[in-house]
């Protein structure tokens, strides 16, 4: 409904903002990353997404659209609340963020404030196929091993298994062995499977 407020910035604090625009006072809940580029001047543009609740109507904002379409991934995986998506982006950079999910660096993930392993585990795994979608890929190990996953899953399909069982096996080798090349994925999985 509200994707961006542009607007004189009256109140700046490390979690929220209040920018008024054309005589209306918004109050707009910020990560520390928002805050650390939000300028000094006076004139301010933020990007937007609205939470409609029961109780609330509650704003978020961001100083780049691919900081709230990072918001908005992160709050589609399940346990993951508006209030832990902004803890994660205070925590890490957006790029951060991605680099993680991209390379299953669940650690990384896990070190926010909140989120117990197994979020963390489901963030990568809910997210990872959108994040190397719409990102390209950041890292280059990432970018092989998802190659070499998609020709493995291919060459197991045309052995007659089946696609879900196949990737679960070949996503386990890939975890333990991110350089693998296709052969050995593939034989592996033969073992496994």
């Amino acid at each position: 409904m509200i994707t961006h407020i542009q607007g004189r910035l009256v109140e700046k604090n490390p979690t929220d903002v209040v920018i008024d625009c054309n005589g209306v006072g918004y109050f707009i809940n910020i990560s520390l990353h928002t805050f650390s580029e939000i300028p000094a001047s006076e004139s301010i543009k933020l990007y937007t997404h609205l939470q409609v609740r029961e109780d609330a109507h509650i704003l978020y904002g961001f100083t780049s659209v691919a900081e709230r379409e990072i918001f908005r991934l992160l709050i589609s995986v399940s346990g993951v609340g508006a209030s832990t998506a902004r803890s994660m982006l205070s925590s890490l950079s957006p790029d951060q963020v991605i680099d993680a999910i991209a390379q299953n660096d669940i650690a990384v993930i896990q070190s926010v404030k909140g989120i117990g392993a197994k979020t963390a585990q489901r963030v990568v795994l809910d997210l990872k196929d959108k994040i190397l979608k719409v990102y390209g890929l950041s890292g280059n190990s990432a970018s092989t091993s998802n190659t070499n996953k998609n020709e493995a899953l291919s060459a197991l399909e045309t052995l007659g298994f089946i696609r879900k069982k196949a990737e679960k096996v070949v996503d386990a080798i890939i975890k333990e062995t991110p350089q693998a090349s296709v052969e050995l994925i593939i034989k592996q999985a033969l073992k496994n499977l």
